[in-house]
């Protein structure tokens, strides 16, 4: 009677433990939180929204190579918008952008897209040199330039990094501080003040929650 008893106890165990075991599993596996999204969002129809997602762009980086929004396809990527002759905030944006590439630097699914707002001055060649006073050789942060009206729309409204009216015209001008984090789906995660020590270390935490969702979803798709 008694080994019949624990033979029982054995059959309700086993699998409790199997159960306990896939669920923490699960959990460490799992994203810690989840991050909001933001921008304009779309009623497709009742109880269905589609998040604002990053139009199409085509613009030329440091390689006088054109990039576009394939380039950043499946990627996380932190964007910002500067001038090389910015004596202000730049500076201090791509200082503390130092950081985030050095922490990131390795990582296959993530970049950094800095985008000038005075094309006329920064030329391919002038972001080269600038992109060398970073400590960026490679492609993993990208300097673009390209046509000033398109690259402020973009800003606009697309990473939605200036409220401010303009057409990009001769006499409009954008200068923000603000970062932008972009998932691997091309959707608006986070705003970051780019001068604020504190800020970028929220970016890097929440680049990390982003790269775990990431990593979780591949993970789910290959082993259902």
């Amino acid at each position: 009677m008694k080994g019949k008893f624990n033979y029982y106890w054995l059959l309700i165990l086993i699998p409790l433990i199997f159960i306990v075991w896939f669920f923490l599993r699960e959990k460490d596996n799992a994203p810690l939180r989840e991050l909001p999204y933001f921008g304009p969002k779309k009623a497709l129809k009742v109880n269905d929204t589609t998040y604002h997602s990053i139009p199409d762009f085509e613009f030329t980086n440091q390689f006088n190579e054109k990039v576009t929004k394939k380039t950043v396809d499946g990627k996380i990527y932190v964007t910002e918008y500067f001038f090389t002759t910015c004596q202000s905030i730049c500076p201090i944006m791509n200082t503390n952008l130092e950081r985030v590439y050095k922490e990131f630097k390795n990582e296959p699914e993530f970049m950094i897209l800095s985008h000038t707002v005075d094309p006329e001055t920064d030329s391919v060649a002038v972001l080269m040199e600038y992109a060398k006073v970073h400590g960026v050789t490679d492609k993993k942060w990208l300097f673009l330039t390209g046509e000033k009206p398109k690259l402020y729309e973009l800003a606009r409204k697309g990473y939605v990094l200036n409220a401010e009216e303009g057409n990009g015209d001769g006499e409009d001008f954008i200068h923000t501080q603000n970062f932008a984090l972009i998932d691997d789906m091309g959707h608006i995660r986070g705003f970051y003040d780019g001068t604020d020590s504190l800020e970028i270390n929220r970016l890097i935490m929440e680049i990390k929650l982003l790269k775990q969702d990431h990593d979780y979803r591949l993970q789910k798709l290959h082993n259902p």
